[in-house]
C-alpha cells in the first residue's frame, strides 16, 4: 500500500499492485484494475517511486 493525496489534500492508501495505468493530463490520474479512477496531487514519477520503494521494503523484509 502507498500513501497518496487527493486534490482536497486528504491522504489515503492505494494498493499499488492494482494500479493499471498512471497518466498526467495535467492532474495525475491512476486507473486501477477494478476500473476505479483516482486523481492525486503526486506526480506520476512520485507515485512510481512510492510503488518501487514499497516493493523494495516488502522484498527486503523491512515491512
Amino acid at each position: 500500500m502507498i500513501i497518496v493525496t487527493n486534490l482536497r489534500g486528504e491522504e489515503f492508501t492505494v494498493n499499488c499492485d492494482l494500479i493499471e495505468t498512471i497518466s498526467e493530463n495535467p492532474d495525475t490520474t491512476m486507473l486501477l484494475t477494478s476500473g476505479k479512477v483516482y486523481i492525486v496531487r503526486e506526480s506520476m514519477k512520485e507515485v512510481i517511486n512510492k510503488a518501487v520503494e514499497y516493493h523494495r521494503m516488502i522484498h527486503s523484509g523491512i515491512y
